[in-house]
């Protein structure tokens, strides 16, 4: 569960103010001669930040998956142990 908590904080440590931040950092570059617009830069930011969620997502879908394997195999060598007795 400490590790399903840890999954669910990680959307929030990069809040709005670092990506602005970033955006504004990617404005001022392209005001001193970058070819790429901001618009684009920004574009791009959003993709890689949605995928950055689905991504997430899915580790956390394999994380709970994998506890859930975990916890069967306990509990079937539990059974295991008490059918050798």
């Amino acid at each position: 569960s400490t590790a399903n908590a840890a999954e669910d904080d990680a959307p929030n440590r990069y809040s709005r103010t670092d990506r602005t931040t970033y955006s504004r950092y990617s404005r001022d570059a392209n005001s001193s001669g970058s070819s790429i617009p901001s618009n684009a830069l920004e574009k791009k930011i959003e993709e890689l930040e949605r995928e950055l969620a689905k991504e997430r997502q899915e580790n956390a879908r394999l994380m709970k998956m994998t506890q859930d394997k975990d916890e069967l195999i306990g509990k079937l060598k539990e059974e295991i142990d008490l059918l050798n007795r």
